[in-house]
């Protein structure tokens, strides 16, 4: 795939720099994902260039939030968004992707092989199931999501699996800071309150995103 200076000038417009080994993995992931959706539905966004944006891109304007060494959990991760641009710029993150369809799961395992994403797991199941797994139950410092659900739901979907000074992080489109404020009481009655919200816009179609995080209230950083 010709995107390489495309995908250059956007990160950079966006304020992230990575090396040419990365910026090489993240188009092969793509192109892989554009390939394997021939036959398979992992995306609607099938137009190279769009693609760039909507799904590298966009996954990677969560980089400025990590430390980069976090235990990660993306929820409804679909064919791998946002968990495999952030492994593949990210390598010290530990990542579970969870989704309840198989098939984007497969193709998940299948590109992390053949990326040597090292500790990559892609799960199939619903998030509903994970605080049943005591490898899992508050085992993660960051629980993210892009465009999964509301965001009451997936706040009550990702806490379980939290751990103290944890972070959640949701990623959604202009419309983040009305769903923040509807769902304030409900994210209250969780025990969670926002810390942070990032409203940024894309850099070709200038397509608004809002990230919001959510952390435990009262709870003291675990430093």
């Amino acid at each position: 795939m010709k995107g390489s200076p495309l995908l250059q000038d956007q990160l950079s417009e966006m304020g992230i720099v990575l090396g040419t080994e990365t910026e090489e993995k993240l188009l092969a992931f793509l192109a892989g994902m554009l390939n394997w959706n021939k036959k398979v539905n992992l995306t609607a966004i099938t137009e190279p260039r769009a693609a760039i944006e909507k799904h590298l891109v966009d996954s990677l304007t969560l980089l400025p939030l990590l430390r980069g060494d976090e235990r990660l959990l993306d929820l409804g991760s679909g064919g791998g968004l946002p968990a495999i641009p952030l492994k593949i710029a990210s390598p010290g993150l530990q990542v579970l992707s969870v989704d309840a369809v198989e098939k984007k799961v497969v193709f998940q395992r299948h590109i992390a092989r053949q990326l040597k994403l090292e500790n990559f797991q892609a799960h199939h199941g619903r998030a509903e199931s994970l605080s049943n797994n005591p490898l899992w139950a508050g085992g993660f410092d960051l629980v993210v999501s892009r465009a999964f659900t509301a965001l009451p739901a997936f706040a009550a979907l990702a806490l379980p699996c939290l751990a103290p000074g944890g972070r959640i992080v949701a990623m959604k489109g202009g419309d983040g800071v009305r769903e923040l404020a509807e769902g304030s009481e409900l994210l209250a009655g969780l025990g969670l309150e926002c810390s942070e919200v990032r409203s940024l816009r894309l850099p070709a179609s200038d397509a608004a995103r809002t990230l919001i995080v959510l952390v435990r209230r009262n709870e003291e950083e675990d430093h």
